[in-house]
């Protein structure tokens, strides 16, 4: 699910279940054709780097550019420094290091500075093991985890950091977070799990295209078209 943003028009929604949809990139590129995009104009996708979501936009338009979303980015820092809390009630000069650190790389990240800040990231580390031979830690594993999934996560995605800061100061979108609201949009309750309802991929699909029509103003136009055509 996504949201595209044309420079001159007006935003409009998409949704489809990959696994179902034969067509994905045809369908996507009909979305966009629909709000005047043509083959050669300038497309950034922006999402939280999904290989899938990737490998889509490559075939759509591989000159397109991507950018991992700082949303995304953040979030993962923020889990971060959460893990350092709990190892902070331990060793408190410890943690105020280990966080000074995260911080740091953060710094390096929002300013596009990808190799100080994985490089910074190696001080991390050796604060971590630092820490683990000081003082036993029960939830150590889970923290080595998250440090080290953000780490893969900032190299795999190299090549799609921006200087985020430079790109906020000129106005230009650099996260995705108002897509958050847009899922449950599309969605509504219909999958919640409170509602303790099963869905198949067609059926999650047909149900993306009817919400998708209806949230863009599209689906009085279709319903008049398809009566027609009856």
């Amino acid at each position: 699910m996504g949201k595209s943003i044309p420079v001159n028009g007006t935003a409009k929604c998409f949704g489809l279940v990959q696994t179902f949809d034969t067509k994905p990139k045809l369908r996507l590129l009909e979305h966009l054709q629909s709000q005047g995009i043509k083959e050669g104009n300038d497309i950034c996708f922006i999402s939280d780097g999904e290989r899938a979501l990737r490998q889509l936009r490559i075939s759509l338009s591989p000159q397109a550019q991507h950018m991992l979303d700082w949303f995304h980015i953040t979030m993962r820092i923020t889990v971060l420094g959460q893990c350092i809390k709990g190892g902070g009630q331990l060793d408190k000069d410890m943690a105020i290091e280990m966080q000074s650190a995260v911080e740091l790389t953060k710094w390096n990240v929002w300013h596009g500075k990808v190799d100080k800040a994985l490089n910074r990231y190696m001080d991390f580390e050796i604060l971590l093991y630092d820490f683990y031979n000081d003082r036993y830690y029960l939830k150590f594993d889970q923290m080595e985890k998250v440090i080290y999934d953000f780490k893969d996560y900032i190299e795999g995605n190299k090549e799609s950091l921006r200087n985020y800061g430079e790109y906020w100061r000129q106005g230009k979108i650099i996260s995705s977070a108002f897509v958050e609201s847009l899922v449950n949009q599309l969605i509504s309750k219909r999958f919640a799990k409170k509602q303790q309802m099963q869905w198949t991929p067609k059926g999650a699909h047909l149900l993306l295209q009817m919400s998708e029509k209806t949230i863009n103003g599209d689906f009085s136009a279709d319903n008049r078209k398809w009566n027609t055509t009856i």
